[in-house]
């Protein structure tokens, strides 16, 4: 307390002789519990710790000089000491699949002590999970318990891939601290699929709670670790979804064919009729093909009924391949393309249509009398349900938000596609015109087979789909041949013609991140913004 100016001056009232001639380090040396305090930053120095509790607790400060071969008393061994509580924590799950995938969801207040790690331990087998690795969330839960105010990120979850067999049950859970703390929590583990896994996982990273933008912020939480194995354990699966699958053939076999329309289903068996029926009537169709590659088993039945029932009404050769599970886009479309009859691949969605009475004989008649390089890989504009434009070709654009995460870099960077045109009148000239673009959707893609093989097909690291379509773009044209635009009209009902899910919300999440990873840097250099000047963009539109 400081004196009042209006008191009279007394002489200061002397100190004892510990706090006179108190020192820092040997306090702390002499008292290792109040060093690990400060570490969990309970106190800011040792001094503070003996003002409050030191001296009360009977820790009178010895003099610097020891004396050899006796034995210094620094306490009173009969005097309650204050015990630095370890900090609020609870791990709340730990699910385990066959094939080894671990997720674990829980907990921390560790705002003053960060966690190091968490350990599991389990009969025959343990894993340690970094801290520096595990996604950090919000959780409205342990802020109302611990009703400290702060806008902290309690929530933790971490995934891994460890891609061998395992099982286990009870599960000791420890957490370690940087202070050299632990915390040991005893539960029950769940063992579920691989399937019922990456689902899981991916509705844990699309519908956790954050503070600020949820589209920067899961990019973050899975940036250091947990984007890398979420794709690994994914591209696995889908490599099983592939095996074994059932092929029929409906229609004339042996034929072939202009062209192989590739349509990929998931969920909505019904557009098989729909496509069928309305391409049906289009002059130059008995020279195309269609192939549905369906990535949901419980559909498989009413699917191949009703391809022999458009076989016989409608006549168009077509080949359904049914798969075991959802293998994603890209690796489906991969495995079609494998069946084909033909030298073009034509990649559509279930809800396109053609918009125009003779597309189809305007394709083939685009792909004779067009310069191979104009047609190696096109796509063409789409239309939403109103008439107005939604898709003439794509563009790349670096949306940039701060990193509030603890440990954040400053800035989180996420790439995205954008549509040119989008909403636009359905006869806007400038982007009807035949020219090349960066990228096209992956909603209609017309490509050169060979081309297509060349460049290694879609990309299997996507999960589920989104962003395949831009990245196959991008290969090409860093392999000299960039993607164009050419005048057929269709009609697309986006977002129709699939059952979308939390866990397809939480794949776009990851594919964003594995997007902005492998192309941020090229992209910066020539290809951002409507009006990129990337010299395979530039020399192409002179040709």
């Amino acid at each position: 307390m400081m004196r009042k100016t209006n008191e009279p001056t007394t002489a200061p009232t002397p100190q004892p002789e510990a706090t006179k001639h108190f020192n820092e380090e040997l306090y702390l040396r002499l008292n290792p519990d109040v060093r690990l305090a400060m570490a969990a930053g309970s106190f800011s120095s040792g001094r503070e710790h003996f003002e409050r509790y030191g001296r009360a607790e009977g820790r009178p400060f010895l003099p610097a000089a020891m004396q050899r071969g006796r034995v210094s008393v620094s306490a009173n061994p009969h005097k309650t000491r204050e015990h630095v509580k370890p900090p609020a924590c609870a791990i709340d799950s730990v699910k385990i699949s066959a094939s080894g995938a671990i997720l674990v969801v829980g907990w921390v207040n560790d705002a003053q002590d960060p966690l190091d790690c968490i350990e599991l331990y389990f009969a025959g087998w343990s894993v340690a999970l970094d801290g520096a690795a595990l996604a950090r969330v919000r959780r409205p839960d342990a802020e109302a318990a611990l009703a400290t105010g702060a806008a902290y990120t309690y929530g933790l979850w971490g995934f891994l891939y460890a891609a061998c067999q395992l099982q286990g049950s009870a599960c000791n859970a420890l957490l370690r601290f940087f202070s050299g703390q632990e915390v040991n929590v005893m539960l029950v583990a769940e063992n579920i699929g691989d399937l019922e896994m990456r689902k899981a996982a991916l509705e844990h990273l699309a519908t956790a709670p954050h503070f600020g933008n949820a589209y920067f912020a899961q990019v973050t939480a899975i940036e250091t670790s947990i984007g890398a194995q979420l794709v690994n354990f994914s591209k696995t699966l889908s490599q099983r979804a592939l095996q074994a699958p059932y092929i029929e053939r409906f229609g004339r076999s042996g034929r072939h064919y202009l062209g192989s329309f590739i349509v990929c289903l998931y969920g909505k068996p019904e557009y098989m009729f729909l496509q069928n029926a309305l391409f049906s009537r289009q002059p130059g169709m008995e020279d195309y093909e269609f192939i549905y590659i369906c990535n949901s088993p419980e559909t498989a039945e009413p699917l191949l009924k009703e391809a022999r029932i458009c076989t016989h009404i409608y006549g168009i050769d077509m080949t359904v391949i049914c798969l075991n599970a959802n293998a994603g886009f890209g690796a489906a479309n991969n495995f079609a393309a494998q069946y084909a009859n033909s030298e073009r691949l034509i990649i559509m969605n279930p809800d396109v249509f053609p918009r125009e009475p003779a597309l189809v004989r305007k394709h083939s008649e685009l792909v004779e009398s067009l310069p191979a390089a104009q047609t190696a890989l096109f796509g063409a504009p789409l239309y939403y349900d109103d008439g107005s434009l939604m898709h003439a070709g794509m563009y790349f654009c670096a949306d940039t938000a701060p990193n509030f995460s603890p440990g954040g870099t400053g800035q989180t960077q996420v790439l995205r596609v954008e549509h040119y045109g989008k909403g636009a009148p359905p006869d806007t000239a400038c982007f009807l015109q035949a020219r090349p673009v960066p990228a096209i959707t992956g909603a209609f893609i017309s490509t050169q087979k060979t081309w297509f093989e060349k460049l290694g097909g879609f990309s299997p690291d996507y999960i589920f789909g989104h962003y395949e379509d831009a990245d196959l773009c991008l290969r090409s044209i860093h392999a000299g041949q960039p993607a164009w635009m050419q005048d057929i009209k269709l009609w697309h009902l986006e977002g129709k013609g699939s059952a979308r899910q939390a866990q397809h919300e939480g794949g776009s999440a990851v594919n964003r991140w594995l997007f902005t990873k492998y192309w941020g840097n090229q992209i910066t250099n020539g290809l951002l913004g409507p009006a990129p000047d990337h010299p395979g963009l530039t020399v192409a539109a002179r040709a």
